[in-house]
This record gives structure tokens, sequence and C-alpha cells, in this order.
């Protein structure tokens, strides 16, 4: 049987889990904390520092069990605000990575980093980097797991844990799966493990040998079908950065190769192109664009502008694009650029915005944006391009790096 996605023949996925988040804010702010156990929160145990973790401590667990169990634990006050400066800054390093970052809690997020490797290293490379990262400027331990796939990237986190850093190669996913107890998948809670330990199932490849049609009888055909597809490493999802679009954005790998400035905006100008298509068909206006740049140093800078008003024109896009990266040009000059990427924020519905006066607006450009997507949608995105783009490798079915929503 197939792995989860055929189309992703590398392990680009990351899942990026701060270990004991709470507990580790309060190790890093009291020093005299650390390599004790601690329990943040009064009533109800919060997180747990790997040390309490180690007495069976755990989260939520009521205070007075867990003094039982841990009697020498150190008990600290919640600080939210303290951990949401934290959150703050670790999500800006994992943007700072790639754009293509989704947040699962404010301790844990999924990163895409497919075709990177270019500019900033393989996968395992790029997530080293990253704890460094966290650890330098954050001050905190982080573990990230690798994988084809959201699931088995998140799996590998948590067998890394604490502190980790762990790859599951192509090819070796039903072999890492497999021996690990069944409590590993997602929606194997408590009561759903123990009636699977009841019927002799203890490990993930226990699972997958009973079947999709015997592990629907056990647990119901909604529950078998998701247990076993994941029993298998069946997991198709793509790192989404939100369930409502709040920007649409890409990027391209320009490599170390020199540029001129005629090079950097013809890759702007196809990135817009593509942009201004995909805005389109989702029936979206924008009200912000965003220039993103990467330099031979490895540091970036991000540039915005706002439009006078919502738009979904090409033109309107391209003219903000363009004095963006004029401006920007001074810096490329001085220390090259090996990624430029572009986004289209604050979006709205097409239809909820309000047109301002006067009426007079140049009506071409928005019946030839659609014109063009007819075409390109009927015959294929090369069948319409720039002439600026003829014979190069920018055009429109040149693949970008990455594509964000």
């Amino acid at each position: 049987m197939p792995l989860e996605r055929r189309d992703r023949a590398e392990a680009t996925i990351l899942h990026a889990d701060l270990d004991s988040f709470y507990a580790s804010v309060e190790q890093r702010d009291h020093p005299w904390l650390r390599g004790r156990p601690v329990l943040v929160g009064s009533g109800v145990v919060l997180a747990a520092s790997y040390e309490a973790k180690a007495r069976g401590v755990r989260s939520p667990m009521p205070h007075r069990e867990a003094l039982a169990l841990c009697p020498f634990a150190y008990t600290m006050p919640a600080r939210f605000d303290a951990y949401m400066e934290a959150s703050r800054r670790v999500f800006e390093i994992f943007r700072d990575i790639t754009p293509l970052v989704e947040g699962i809690s404010v301790d844990e997020a999924f990163l895409d980093v497919g075709g990177l490797h270019r500019i900033d290293g393989t996968p395992a490379q790029i997530a080293a980097r990253l704890r460094e990262r966290v650890r330098v400027e954050v001050g905190l331990p982080i573990s990230v797991g690798i994988a084809r796939s959201k699931f088995l990237a998140k799996v590998a986190s948590a067998v890394s844990k604490p502190d980790g850093l762990l790859v599951v190669p192509p090819g070796t996913e039903l072999r890492f799966l497999h021996p690990l107890p069944v409590r590993r998948l997602w929606g194997v809670g408590p009561k759903t493990e123990a009636r699977l330990h009841d019927a002799g199932i203890v490990t993930v490849g226990q699972m997958a040998e009973l079947g999709e049609r015997r592990l629907s009888a056990l647990l119901g055909p909604g529950s078998g079908r998701h247990l076993f597809a994941l029993s298998m490493a069946h997991d198709p999802r793509r790192v989404e950065t939100g369930r409502r679009r709040k920007s649409i954005g890409a990027q391209r790998a320009l490599g170390r190769r020199p540029k001129s400035e005629k090079d950097i905006e013809d890759t702007a100008l196809a990135i817009v192109d593509r942009l201004g298509e995909r805005l389109r068909s989702a029936g979206r206006v924008t009200r912000t664009v965003e220039l993103r740049l990467r330099f031979d140093d490895f540091t970036s800078v991000s540039r915005s502008r706002s439009l006078r008003e919502p738009t979904d024109e090409t033109r309107i896009i391209l003219v903000a694009a363009r004095r963006l990266l004029a401006e920007a040009m001074p810096l490329l000059r001085d220390r090259g650029c090996t990624l430029i990427g572009l986004s289209l924020a604050n979006l709205e519905n097409h239809g909820a915005v309000q047109l301002s006066l006067p009426f007079d607006r140049d009506e071409h450009g928005p019946d030839l944006d659609l014109a063009l997507d007819s075409l390109r949608t009927r015959f294929g995105r090369a069948a319409v391009t720039r002439g600026a783009l003829l014979h190069r490798p920018l055009g429109p079915d040149a693949p970008m790096l990455t594509e964000q929503d």
C-alpha cells in the first residue's frame, strides 16, 4: 500500500514543539529552578518540568496529587504574559525560516521547508538551526520531528523529547511507526487505548495488521477508518497557515549566482502574476502588499505597503511591489539576494468591499486580468505570458519555491 503522499518525495515537514513550555519559561527566568522539579499552577497543574514528569506528574492533574507523587516540587504561579511573549518570539523565528507555518497552539507548529535546500540546507540542517536559534534567542528547549507528513512529524517530535531532533527518512515510515504504542496515534485517548488493549492490540503495527474492517467493527466506522489510515502512515494534509486566508504569498529561490536588477525585477513580476490569479480565483481583494528578501548572509528583511483601497488587479499590485523593490534595491546591491517573496495581506471578500468614489477607474485592468485568467485556465499557464519573461525560467509554469495561504 502506498505511503501518505506520492507527490512528496522528501521529508520536508517539521513539527516543532517547545518542551514543557510554561515550566521551561519558569526555569529560564528563575535559574535556581533549573534541574529541579517545577509545577506551574496551584489548583490544577498547568505544566510540569521533565524532572517532575519523571515522578509521574502530568497535566492537567490536581495539584495535591502532583505533590503526592513529587513532594519536593517547586510550585510557581502561572505568568501568561511571559508565556505569550516567549511564544511570539519563537513564532517570529518560525516565520523567518519559512512563510509556511501552521500554528497548532502557543507552543507548537508545523513548518513546510520544501524547496529550501538549495539556500538553507537539508530539512535536518534547517531544524538544527531552528533549535539553536530558539535556544539562543529565546532561551528555551524545543524538539523537532521531520517527516513526509504532518502526522509522522508530530510523532517524531514526541519521540525525540526532551530537547531532541528526529528525522523519519522516506521509505522508513512504517518501520518507525509500527513498533510504537497505539497511544501515539491521533484519536487514541485513554478509553480507545483501553479498548484496543482489551482486544490484545498494543502497538501500531498490530493495529495495521488487524485491518480497517475489523478495526471499524471494534471502534466504529469513523474511528476505524481514521486510525487504520494513520497506522499505515496515510496523512495527505498539507501545512495550512489558516482556515480562512488572511494572506496569500509565494517565494522563489534565486541561488547564489550573480543577479542583475532586471533578474530580480522579473522574478517579482512572475510572482505578482501568479498571486493576482490566485487572489481572483479565491474571490478576495487585498489591502497590503508585502515584500520579503533574503540576502547572501542568510539574514532577511521585510517591507510592506498599504493600498489606497482594496484591489484584485494585477496592475495595481505590481506597482506597489515595484515600489517596495526599488526601496530595497540599495540593500540588494550591497548584500546580494538569494530569495524573493511577496505576500498579499489583509484580505477581504470581493463582494464585501464598497468601492470608493469617483467612478473613473480604468476598467480595462479587471477585464484584462479575467481574460488572461480564463485563457490560462483553459490552455495552461504558459499559454499567455509577459514579453519580459519570454525565454526565461520565470514564466507562469516555472515552479515557485513555496506558496502560502
